[in-house]
């Protein structure tokens, strides 16, 4: 783990702290973790980041499955982290709690909704952090602190016990200071064992991904994706859209922020409408536009919605080869500053559409993706983001540690 001067108090990455021990020896023997606040811990209450919602709901009576399989792992938890209000946010600011410190740009936002489990890792605090991830909140603040994180495929890590947000786009994730934790960590996770390439993979760098990214992003990714194709030569060829799916509409990343939005606010007011509807819970200002987002959905709108999403997911599982990666910015835009929220728009030009634009390949792909902290932009940090074919999430993770020694040195 990393030295740092950093103290709990400073980080404001906890809701609370504890001592844990493993109950087991095994591959993550030694090493430290935190707790996203939307996954239940034994004997405490998970807040999903909401005093109303805390005060509202018991304690947890036992471990989620994934703090069980990682205690039996022989790693060590020591606490609980903030979460965005209900893991509906990816800025990191949270109304009632305040903000994580961005140890790497501290005037900058963590990202959230994991925002927490970031500033912990990124402080030094652990070596890993579970978060939660539907529309990039491991990826995001991942990419913002400067640390790795690690979206498995949807279903192969199991979310039991964990507060459902939008089911069909629920992950639980990793957040972690280097590579090898976050490979160990996500084998245990995903139960499974190491894997190897039968062949050379084709990097795919999708070009309408790049293009969406600010200059300054560009800039700082440059000199990454120059190494890349220099270790992998042929192996990196640009790709489009257009070859990932076929459907016309597909073309324009603003038909897969469209639907991945319809069946998200869908999925969240099935989830939570009836609680909001009866408890009356207070919000912050950036949570309550949101969920006005939500109530005005058009749930007629919905089928289709989940029909598209279907066909651009058998799209992508005929484009990607199992052992091919497909390559772009995990965001499009710096760590937004402190204090000044992105709010969320129906405009293609805003904060949230843009960066849903990249973070919902993986979620309508139900892909797993690894953010990488491979440059920065005057300090700030800028990610860069490898996603695997469907269930190749252990050859994922080896890439990333080939990568950290290859690329990232």
């Amino acid at each position: 783990m990393n030295s740092s001067t950093t103290t709990v108090a400073e980080s404001n990455a906890f809701v609370t702290t504890f001592d844990l021990s493993p109950t087991c020896s095994g591959p993550l023997h030694g090493l430290r973790f935190a707790v996203k606040d939307t996954i239940d811990v034994a004997g405490f209450k998970t807040g999903c980041g909401n005093p109303t919602w805390r005060d509202s709901h018991p304690a947890a009576v036992v471990h989620a499955v994934c703090v069980e399989q990682l205690l039996r792992a022989g790693a060590h938890c020591v606490g609980k982290t903030i979460s965005d209000e209900l893991a509906f946010s990816l800025s990191g600011e949270n109304h009632f709690y305040g903000t994580p410190l961005n140890a790497h740009a501290p005037d900058r936002v963590p990202g959230g909704s994991s925002s927490g489990s970031a500033s912990a890792v990124a402080c030094g605090l652990v070596d890993f952090a579970l978060g939660t991830d539907t529309g990039g909140s491991i990826r995001v603040p991942a990419s913002n602190c400067g640390i790795w994180g690690f979206r498995p495929s949807h279903g192969f890590a199991s979310v039991a016990g964990v507060n459902p947000l939008a089911p069909s786009f629920d992950t639980v994730g990793v957040l972690a200071q280097s590579a090898d934790v976050l490979a160990k960590v996500g084998l245990v996770l995903l139960a499974s064992a190491p894997a190897s390439p039968k062949k050379q993979p084709t990097i795919h760098l999708i070009r309408e991904a790049f293009a969406l990214a600010d200059a300054d992003v560009q800039e700082a990714l440059s000199e990454p994706l120059r190494r890349l194709r220099e270790i992998f030569g042929g192996a990196v060829r640009e790709s489009s859209l257009r070859e990932l799916v076929a459907d016309d509409a597909g073309h324009s990343f603003a038909t897969w922020v469209d639907t991945f939005c319809v069946i998200q606010w869908a999925e969240i007011e099935s989830c939570l409408g009836a609680w909001i509807a009866s408890a009356g819970p207070e919000f912050g200002s950036e949570i309550a536009a949101s969920f006005q987002l939500m109530e005005q959905l058009d749930r007629r709108r919905v089928a289709e919605a989940v029909q598209r999403r279907e066909q651009y997911f058998r799209s992508l599982d005929q484009f990607v080869g199992p052992d091919d990666l497909l390559c772009i910015p995990t965001t499009p835009v710096l760590a937004p500053h402190k204090g000044d929220p992105p709010r969320r728009s129906s405009s293609g030009s805003g904060y949230y559409p843009r960066t849903l634009s990249l973070t919902s390949i993986a979620g309508i792909g139900r892909l797993p993706q690894v953010s990488l902290p491979i440059a920065d932009a005057d300090g700030v940090p800028v990610g860069l983001s490898l996603l695997a074919r469907h269930g190749q999430d252990s050859l994922l993770l080896e890439a990333a540690k080939r990568t950290e020694k290859q690329v990232c040195s």
